[in-house]
């Protein structure tokens, strides 16, 4: 009944998802019933996915479920944006996948029947979440008792929503099951012949020492290189996809950055002194601090060689309740309060048994199962042997447990706690991020005065006075320029730093600018040379803190540029291109026979070294990525010099020094691990060129 509870309790979590999306459909619908021609079907569509139009509200409701089940992983009752990210984008890429691949699996014959569900439930062959779910901590087998208790109780106790949570881990079980089916169907038909593992040994084995001399593009000045306009577009015409590009918007923008006022600043110090003599005679340190610091009370004993120099002095002359202060510390003014003095020792030996949560299943089951290893070596079982038999560190495990000698700061806090405030032998259960601890110090070091400080912090910020002063110098220079050319000028007569920005539809942010993805949607709904403006209509948007103001000062679409776009970088390569036939006779020159040193001398170049090349390698060291210079030398043949090569950092000339085969490995060896390697790619390669056989039209960037 444990497993019913879990559900019970997040009950509460999946009521959200069901009165948010009420209200979305009452808010749109209403739009849709009044006519509004902003939210038409074809206005909220959120993506075309091979055919299928997917609508905002659908859309919607998978997020919010998503951000439920990331709330119960998390224990969090609130996403920040990162996370909202993060659900929006796992809702995406779910969505893709399930209407990419049901036409698959249909086109296949691939399902998963009841019977199959029923055997990965409480069957023969539980999945993996079933174990997880109900495995016993005391025994660590699964009890199916319990599986079948629990599914009794949700045709009995169990809410809608809490069956709704259950039909969801049911619908995971299945898709979990019929992408293996399809992934086995791909692996049968990949398979490595035994050529194809014999060219991959030798790949790998086949080791080429060279020599080589290279002269450089910049050998030859750009001004000895002459360009006609019909050399430059027939490369262009030539080279095509090299000059493809993706959809962006280029701004340009300035920033009123919101700082704190040296009144702040001294108001900040006026108050840091005003409770001064109240934090010396509050008894509570750690609940005063909690209550009125930026910063929480750290249960942290410390020695003096520990603690900075402005303090150490204070801390270990003074008795406990002093004060120090106030001093500013970096953007904050402090005061530090002698909390606590205590004997410690400076390093101690101990072992531990981790268990991970999410092994057994859940904290409270880790806990259970360290309770009764802690009862058994209570007993007589010895530590070492629980230790080799149930830990999951692998580095201490086995070692019986045995971490060694350590310091202060060398573990998390919830483990260094255990281990140094606790009796030589005895046992200590604690959790951290890594899991339940069971800990038992071994043998302790020296013991050393230390002392706990209580320090509260106050930060510099600025205050509300300071925002709106910050936002008048904004409002007044929107007023004053409202259109691109005003824009510009007053920029260049006030002498402000005016930014430049390119981004894509779907970029979160601009680059150095918080919580900017306001910024790059108004970009995308702005014509050229128009003041951007946020949704409520201000061209003012508050980007964590700064007040930005933005023009769209350029726009390029999906396709390949324009000749005119990219004549620089087309005349470039042409003279690269020019440069290497110009230095490739230059050097066909130099070289006789097959002395390197010659041609070096003729070039004014040196003579480099190379070694253990493969035809797997792709650059030279200290020269950069040269696949067509590898590639010519791995055939040559010993002491044979190559013709001149045209590289991409400029041109060579190389000889093999020696050749090495290297070992005659098991070809059958080689053929395994090839197949091995396919099998793991196969999942995901099958699933991208399904994908990208089909046309997906993302309109994502019009909603989030």
């Amino acid at each position: 009944m444990a497993t019913l509870q879990r559900i019970r309790n997040r009950a509460g979590l999946l009521v959200a998802i069901i009165i948010g999306l009420a209200l979305v459909a009452f808010i749109l619908g209403d739009m849709l019933r009044s006519g509004s021609s902003l939210l038409r079907p074809q206005q909220l569509e959120v993506a075309d996915i091979n055919g299928e139009s997917v609508q905002y509200p659908d859309f919607q409701k998978r997020i919010e479920e998503i951000a439920e089940i990331y709330k119960m992983n998390t224990g969090s009752t609130q996403l920040d944006d990162n996370a909202w990210v993060q659900v929006r984008e796992q809702a995406w890429q779910n969505l893709v996948r399930e209407i990419v691949m049901s036409e698959v699996y249909d086109d296949l014959g691939l399902t998963v029947t009841s019977d199959e569900l029923f055997d990965m439930v409480q069957g023969s062959n539980l999945h993996p979440i079933i174990q997880q779910l109900f495995r016993n901590p005391q025994t660590g087998q699964v009890d199916k008792t319990a599986v079948l208790q629990f599914l009794k109780s949700l045709e009995t106790n169990a809410t809608a929503q809490q069956k709704a949570y259950w039909l969801y881990i049911e619908q995971q079980i299945k898709e979990e099951r019929i992408q293996t089916k399809y992934t086995n169907l791909v692996r049968q038909g990949l398979y490595t012949t035994s050529a194809e593992a014999k060219n991959s040994l030798t790949a790998k084995n086949h080791q080429v020492n060279m020599q080589y001399v290279r002269l450089p593009f910049s050998a030859m000045p750009d001004s000895a290189i002459a360009v006609t306009d019909k050399e430059l577009k027939d490369y262009y015409n030539e080279h095509l996809d090299d000059y493809k590009q993706a959809e962006s918007r280029t701004i340009e923008y300035i920033t009123f950055d919101v700082k704190a006022s040296e009144a702040d600043d001294a108001n900040t110090l006026k108050w840091v002194e005003d409770v001064k003599t109240e934090f010396a005679n509050v008894a509570d340190n750690e609940q005063y601090v909690n209550v009125n610091s930026d910063i929480r009370f750290e249960d942290l004993y410390q020695k003096k060689s520990e603690l900075p120099a402005n303090l150490a002095d204070f801390a270990f002359e003074g008795k406990v309740g002093d004060v120090y202060g106030p001093y500013k510390e970096g953007n904050a003014y402090q005061l530090v309060k002698i909390d606590d003095f205590k004997d410690l020792p400076d390093s101690v030996q101990a072992r531990h048994i981790l268990i991970k949560p999410e092994t057994v299943g859940s904290y409270p089951a880790a806990m259970a199962l360290a309770d009764s290893l802690k009862g058994l070596i209570e007993n007589g079982t010895k530590f070492a042997t629980l230790a080799e038999q149930y830990s999951e560190d692998p580095g201490s495990a086995r070692k019986g447990g045995d971490l060694g000698w350590f310091k202060r700061n060398q573990m998390v806090k919830p483990f260094e706690d255990a281990a140094f405030n606790g009796e030589v032998n005895e046992l200590y259960t604690t959790t951290s991020q890594f899991g339940v601890h069971l800990i038992q110090p071994t043998k302790r070091g020296k013991e050393v005065k230390n002392v706990r400080l209580a320090i509260l912090s106050r930060a510099v910020e600025p205050s509300t006075q300071t925002y709106q002063n910050v936002y008048s110098l904004a409002s007044k220079f929107v007023a004053e320029n409202q259109n691109y050319e005003a824009f510009n000028e007053a920029i260049a007569n006030e002498k402000l730093t005016k930014k430049i920005a390119t981004v894509g539809e779907n970029d979160r942010e601009v680059r150095g600018l918080e919580q900017s993805r306001s910024l790059i949607r108004a970009a995308y709904q702005a014509d050229m040379e128009d003041i951007l403006h946020n949704n409520e209509g201000s061209a003012i948007f508050e980007l964590g803190d700064s007040f930005v103001i933005a023009a769209l000062a350029g726009a390029t679409e999906e396709g390949t540029a324009s000749f005119e776009e990219v004549r620089p970088r087309v005349e470039l390569a042409v003279k690269k291109q020019k440069k290497g036939e110009a230095l490739k006779t230059k050097m066909a020159e130099a070289i006789q026979g097959n002395d390197l040193q010659v041609a070096a001398t003729k070039l004014n170049v040196d003579v480099k070294d190379a070694n253990g090349l493969t035809f797997n390698s792709t650059s030279i060291p200290a020269v950069g990525m040269e696949p067509a210079v590898i590639g010519t030398v791995a055939n040559l043949k010993q002491d044979q010099v190559s013709a001149p090569i045209v590289g991409n950092n400029g041109v060579y000339l190389a000889k093999v020094v020696s050749i090495s085969e290297g070992s005659d490995e098991d070809v059958l060896a080689e053929q395994s691990r090839l197949n091995q390697a396919m099998g793991y790619r196969a999942a995901y390669q099958a699933y991208e060129a399904q994908r990208n056989a089909i046309e997906i039209e993302d309109k994502r960037a019009k909603f989030y």
